[in-house]
Parts: structure tokens; C-alpha cells; sequence
């Protein structure tokens, strides 16, 4: 099998090591990847939202599969460019991705399946909006209708602080969701769809905020555990059933079956899990901790996905636990500095259990350096959690990135009060 992967991440690189082991694999790309996908791939310089060049590479080399990473190329139609020209495409159409690039669209899908979520609404006009915030009080959330690149919601705990996320995140000419502020543990539940048939992907807790005990700003995410202890199978099995099963049965209703990752953002509340948002594709960094505990062979499995054979499909996962921590450039996610650079990554791959993952790295004269704002996803497999999170974090201790920062309580709810700690 002749494979493209599309993106530049954390989650890329994760999905490109996966894809390598695969027995069916013969060739793999990357577009445009980076200096970690290329160890196991050929990166290409096309741009992961240039649909036209990357299904003109697809057609002229023959490429079997197309695996999307980001959301952005989904929502801009690469699947649906790809199905035209004939080439399988392990992502949902564009129609089926405004299930991440509209909140709102996604709210209407679950209230219509009847899925239990945050009460909301959704505003355009600021004045109304405010008037709302001041009507119903905090905590409440303001979240951008579409695409932000995790950087588009507001946990607002004074009235204040939602006003003012309500006039940024509108913007000119924009719109707002507002809901509830749901209480309980936050997880992210994963499933490989086909249109009809939803298989477990496995499951993860992210850390979404700068700091630890979850304070400062959102991020795109600064780690991620898997598995999340308070996923029992139990409350599993009931997600699936209320959530993921009835929204992919609305969508293949209104005749835009849903194919790919499903991700379901969860809250478990003392009423039973509910529904944040959905997103349609692997998380980053929850893929790295999930490709890591992965035992099934990745291709096979994104390829009964395009072909709608899951109902027939087994997935094996195992039994140790993974922990992911990102090593982001300081300043992040304001205004990265970039330029610094990285070194120590091979004495961190020593550490028993130890992978890292490139996300924003770029070569400058040999040198690896700080691309981006999240630069680095230092993971580790063992037998429990605490396992994994002492053996991450003993290989992030190995990193040489004078720049970085990172949290110190991925894989616990709370931690020491220790932000931007540099690398040393």
C-alpha cells in the first residue's frame, strides 16, 4: 500500500510511526511532515490545506490511502477532493467535518440524536450576547463557532471575563456559542467510523491549559495520559451508545454518513457522561499516547474504515498505560519564540519505554531547532500510570531545550503550581 499523511505535528509524526510498522505498507509520504516524519517517511513541501497539490501527488503516484491529520484540511473538502479523483481518504467530507468546524452545527446534530450536553446558544451580535453572560452569570463558557486551533474557548469564572472573551472572539462578522459550564471530569473518547459502524478508538485525558492545575489560557494541549482512570468500560460503552452511535445515525440520516476518527470531547457529570464538542480527527497530543498502546495494526484499520468492513473489524489494544508531555516554546501560546535549540533526544530515547514525537522542529544548517509553539511530545508506555509518567518525565529531563516549558502534572488532576519551567 501506497500512503500519504497530511499535516506537520505531533499527531503526524505519531501516525506516520504507527503506519511504518504496518505489514501492507510499501511506500509512505508525508505532506508536509517534519524533521520526525521524516524518519520513517518522504516529507513533500505541499501544504496541508493545498487540496489541489496534494490530490494532483495522490493521482500521479498511485497513493492508496490519504490519512488526514489536521482538522483545517478536513473542513476545506480533502476528503471530498480525494473521493472525485478516486483515492481513498480516511477522513469525513466537508459536509460531515462542520461537525468540528461549526460548534453550532454540532450542537444542533446532538440535539436533534438526543445527546445529552451543555444548554446553549448561539449569538452574533455582541450587545446580545453580553446581555446574556450578565442574565445568566458564571461560570459559563464562550466558545468561537468555528475553527481555532484549541485556542478558541473560554472558561470564564466572572461575567467579566465572558464579556470580554464574547467582543475577541467575535471578532468582525463572527459568532459565538455560549453554554453552561458542565461540571465533572473531562475526557476524550476516540472511534473509527465508517458511516455506519463505530468502533472504540481508545481514550485519553488531555491537558488543555498552560499551567498546571489547569490555569492560564487554553492551548492546543500540553499533554495527555491514556487511559483515563475514571473512563471505566462501563461509562465507555454507555458513551458510545448515547453519544457517538446516535450522532453518527443523525449523520448518515441526513445523508452525510460520517468516515474517520469521531473524537468526542466528554464531561462524566454526576448525571452520567455528556458531550462538550466533537472534533473529527485524532487529538494531539491524545494520538501520541494512543498510537503508543495500539497493538492492531493502524493501516488495516483506517482501511476497513474507508471501506466499511469495521462491523467486521477487530481492535487490540495494550495492557500498560501511556503518558504524553509537551515541551512547548516559551511564550507559548501568546507569542513563541522560536530558533532555540533542541538537543539531548537521543539520551531521552533511552530511557526505557521512552518516544518522542516532533511537532514544531525544523532543521536550520543540521541544527534542530523550536519551529513552532508546541515543539516536542515526549511520551512513554509502561505498566501503569505512574510508570509512564515517572518514565516521561525522566526522558524530559534529558532534553536539552533552554527555551522550553512544560507542565509537571500530566497523568495527575492536580499538581504543583510550577509554570513555564524551562528545560534544563
Amino acid at each position: 500500500m501506497r500512503v500519504l499523511v497530511v499535516g506537520s505535528g505531533g499527531r503526524e509524526h505519531a501516525l506516520c510511526w504507527a503506519l511504518a510498522a504496518s505489514p501492507l505498507l510499501s511506500r509512505l509520504w508525508c505532506a508536509p511532515g517534519n524533521p520526525g516524519t521524516a524518519e520513517h517517511a518522504e516529507n513533500l513541501p505541499i501544504g496541508a490545506t493545498d487540496i489541489a497539490a496534494l490530490v494532483g501527488f495522490a493521482g500521479d503516484n498511485a497513493i492508496d490511502l490519504v490519512v488526514p491529520g489536521p482538522e483545517a484540511t478536513l473542513v476545506a473538502g480533502l476528503a471530498d477532493a480525494m473521493a472525485a479523483a478516486g483515492i481513498r481518504c480516511c477522513g469525513p467530507s466537508a459536509a460531515a467535518a462542520r461537525l468540528e468546524g461549526s460548534k453550532s452545527f454540532a450542537k444542533e446534530i446532538a440535539e436533534a440524536a438526543g445527546i445529552p450536553t451543555a444548554q446553549w446558544q448561539r449569538f452574533e451580535d455582541a450587545v446580545e450576547a453580553r446581555a446574556f453572560v450578565r442574565r445568566r452569570g458564571a461560570p459559563i463558557v464562550v466558545k468561537a463557532d468555528g475553527l481555532a486551533g484549541g485556542k478558541g474557548v473560554v472558561v470564564a469564572a466572572t461575567p467579566e471575563e465572558a464579556e470580554a472573551a464574547v467582543v475577541r472572539l467575535l471578532g468582525s462578522g463572527g459568532v459565538v456559542v455560549i453554554e453552561e459550564c458542565l461540571q465533572g471530569e473531562e475526557v476524550s473518547l476516540f472511534a473509527l467510523c465508517d458511516g455506519t459502524t463505530a468502533l472504540p478508538l481508545g481514550a485519553a485525558r488531555d491537558y488543555k491549559r498552560i499551567g498546571e492545575g489547569d490555569t492560564g489560557p487554553n492551548t492546543g494541549g500540553m499533554g495527555a495520559c491514556s487511559p483515563p482512570p475514571v473512563l471505566t468500560p462501563a461509562i465507555e460503552a454507555t458513551a458510545m451508545e448515547r453519544i457517538v452511535r446516535p450522532a453518527l445515525a443523525e449523520m448518515a440520516r441526513r445523508g452525510t454518513p460520517f468516515r474517520g476518527v469521531l473524537f468526542a470531547g466528554l464531561m462524566l457529570t454526576a448525571e452520567g457522561p455528556k458531550l462538550i464538542e466533537f472534533n473529527v480527527r485524532f487529538g494531539d497530543p491524545e494520538a501520541q499516547c494512543l498510537l503508543l498502546r495500539l497493538r492492531s495494526d493502524l493501516l488495516a484499520a483506517l482501511l476497513a474504515a474507508c471501506d466499511g468492513e469495521l462491523g467486521d473489524f477487530d481492535l487490540r489494544w495494550r495492557e500498560e498505560a501511556s503518558v504524553a508531555v509537551v515541551l512547548a516554546a516559551r511564550g507559548y501560546p501568546e507569542e513563541p519564540l522560536t530558533g532555540g535549540p533542541i538537543g539531548g533526544r537521543e539520551a531521552a530515547a533511552q530511557v526505557p519505554g521512552a518516544r518522542i514525537f516532533h511537532a514544531g522542529t525544523r532543521l536550520e544548517d543540521g541544527r534542530l531547532v523550536a519551529g513552532g509553539g508546541r515543539v516536542l511530545t515526549v511520551c512513554a508506555l509502561a505498566a501503569d500510570l505512574e510508570a509512564a509518567r515517572s518514565a516521561a518525565y525522566a526522558a524530559v529531563a534529558r532534553v536539552q531545550f533552554p527555551d522550553g516549558v512544560f507542565r509537571r502534572d500530566i497523568g495527575l488532576h492536580t499538581g504543583a503550581a510550577v509554570v513555564g519551567a524551562a528545560v534544563a
